[in-house]
């Protein structure tokens, strides 16, 4: 099978060079676009020497529909409203859609589950393997603790990210709502200020902090009596996402139209 052919979407910023930089190192696929905003500085740049590589011979561009239409598969970190368009071109190009993009409204959402009938779409609030398995360890010991444990999600992130919780914290939470047997949307709590009274049995809780350059940390706490476990995982490198983001869109690849996780890519 010839190598995979993968665009980068927000090509210019910190994860789109790093995705560019992990799909010219790795074997089977090869950075065949980029794409960028209308008015982007970067439009008609080579998307190699964007990223500190050689020149790829591939410019930059702003117009995902002849993209789209020239590629396998797409890598999206952009923004929620970027992606849900994004999908949509997906879906008429037939082509794979990776999203690590976080932020959706339910209303977002229901539109990636509509385009993923038509095409297949890897959507994961953390690409990286590490976090993966926190999440299914994280259901495993929701569910062998019993409802004396408390259970709090505390994550720290650069101080540019704009959404909070992260989609990590959320995907924590749901693996522990799982594990528990319960909804997250009912159970979760997400600020607390001034006199909130004692915590409600059952809760999850979420606390986010930001500042720096801090790529990201996530701790998830089982705070129980006498004593208190707590599974953590720490990036250091944004590279671990995107090795993720383009093994996913490799497994990807032949896949039928649906909405895949990270957990469908490596067999959790």
């Amino acid at each position: 099978m010839s190598d995979m052919r993968i665009a980068v979407l927000g090509a210019a910023g910190r994860m789109g060079q790093a995705l560019t930089r992990t799909l010219v190192a790795t074997p089977g696929c090869t950075a065949a676009g980029g794409l960028e905003a209308a008015g982007s500085p970067a439009i008609g740049q080579d998307i190699g020497t964007l990223a500190g590589l050689d020149p790829l011979g591939v410019a930059i561009t702003d117009d995902p529909l002849h993209l789209f239409t020239h590629v396998d598969g797409v890598l999206d970190f952009t923004s929620p409203a970027a992606t849900v368009a994004f999908a949509g071109l997906a879906a008429q190009a037939r082509i794979v859609h990776v999203i690590g993009t976080t932020g959706f409204s339910d209303d977002d959402l229901t539109k990636l589950e509509a385009a993923a009938r038509h095409a297949p779409i890897v959507k994961a609030g953390n690409m990286s393997m590490g976090v993966n398995l926190l999440a299914a360890l994280t259901a495993q010991v929701a569910a062998s603790l019993g409802p004396e444990f408390d259970i709090e999600i505390l994550e720290m992130h650069h101080r540019h990210k704009r959404d909070a919780p992260s989609g990590t914290s959320l995907m924590l939470g749901a693996a522990a709502a799982r594990g528990r047997e319960v909804s997250l949307a009912e159970r979760s709590v997400r600020t607390r200020d001034g006199d909130t009274g004692p915590r409600r049995d059952g809760d999850i809780g979420f606390a986010a902090l930001r500042g720096g350059d801090v790529v990201g940390e996530h701790k998830v706490i089982f705070a129980g009596p006498g004593e208190r476990i707590e599974l953590a995982h720490i990036a250091t490198d944004r590279g671990i996402f995107a090795r993720g983001a383009v093994t996913a869109a490799l497994w990807a690849r032949g896949k039928a139209p649906g909405l895949y996780s990270m957990a469908d890519v490596l067999g959790l």
